[in-house]
């Protein structure tokens, strides 16, 4: 039996819901780099995503903390204060931790663009985010010593072969992959496992924001060297400028806010497992939007992967009871 190591109250449908909408916001990152790519190099829309990410989680620990020294001067507040007006204790976290997170959301960044470029856009995407589920349930049963439930395999199973069938129907294949492409995507998949599994920890002794600032902060100081080492410098246009605002506010700011939410309500290999909900969003909108109109097949892929994620919910339900 599965052993949930999640914070007191914890709900498991909030968690759920929260993921939910981090997975929706981070599929329209496709159809926004379709838009609005203008030419920059995939290293540097990854690295300056991270940077601009950081730079939102300043702000809003900025406005957190604003927030608490008005309330701690307002009337009667002075005498439920904490030990400084305004000022939060300081979170006892392990730097390691935070070093590792930051190691797992920069090198995911990095191992996912570089890997894309070489195994194309399609097979790239699916093998990146079908492997993290996995290796979070494998790091999830041998490293913290709490396996998953057999209903959550088999719905991890079901969604990936059905991702999988959605990403081959729309034309994924069509660029022969490079081995050295498929390393990189599922060390990419690592990475992410590495990342969420770490960061549910952290927010369990910290508040989230606290975690996501120096998190990020600390890839985006990961990446900006390698992207300047890979892609030699920048060139931001109008396009590039607004996809890299965009991305880094809304698909990693904001989106990251919800994820490390539902990581308080949810295991972490059920979180990461959520996550292939992007790709049926992208399917979405790459309908709705782009105009795509893909074969039978990818429907077929489709309603597997929901399926499912379906099982995966039901074994986190049936976990939390």
């Amino acid at each position: 039996m599965q052993h949930h190591h999640t914070a007191p109250g914890a709900s498991p449908l909030t968690g759920i819901a929260l993921v939910s909408l981090a997975a929706l916001l981070w599929g329209t990152t496709g159809t926004a780099q379709q838009l609005g790519a203008g030419g920059l190099s995939p290293f540097w829309v990854g690295a300056a995503q991270l940077a601009v990410a950081s730079g939102f989680f300043c702000c809003a620990q900025a406005l957190a903390r604003w927030r608490r020294r008005r309330a701690a001067g307002a009337p009667g507040a002075q005498a439920a204060a904490q030990p400084a007006p305004g000022n939060a204790p300081r979170p006892r976290v392990p730097l390691s931790w935070l070093a590792l997170a930051s190691a797992g959301i920069g090198g995911y960044s990095i191992a996912f663009y570089a890997g894309v470029r070489l195994a194309g856009v399609g097979v790239g995407t699916a093998v990146a985010i079908g492997s993290s589920p996995v290796w979070a349930g494998l790091i999830q049963a041998l490293v913290q010593r709490a396996a998953p439930p057999l209903l959550w395999w088999l719905g991890v199973a079901v969604s990936v072969a059905g991702g999988g069938l959605m990403a081959l129907a729309r034309g994924a294949a069509q660029v022969a992959p490079s081995w050295a492409g498929l390393g990189l995507c599922l060390l990419a998949g690592l990475a992410y496992a590495s990342y969420a599994l770490v960061n549910k920890r952290l927010v369990a002794r910290a508040p989230a924001g606290w975690v996501n600032l120096r998190v990020f902060s600390g890839a985006a100081l990961l990446a900006l060297p390698v992207a300047a080492l890979l892609a030699g410098t920048p060139r931001f246009g109008p396009a590039s400028l607004a996809l890299v605002l965009y991305l880094g506010v809304v698909v990693s700011g904001l989106a990251y806010v919800a994820f490390s939410g539902a990581l308080r309500h949810i295991q972490g290999a059920t979180a990461v497992t959520l996550s292939l909900i992007e790709p049926a969003a992208a399917f979405a909108l790459a309908l709705l939007v782009l105009g795509e109109r893909p074969p039978a097949p990818a429907f077929w892929g489709l309603a597997g992967l929901l399926a499912g994620l379906g099982l995966v919910i039901w074994a986190e339900l049936r976990g939390a009871r």
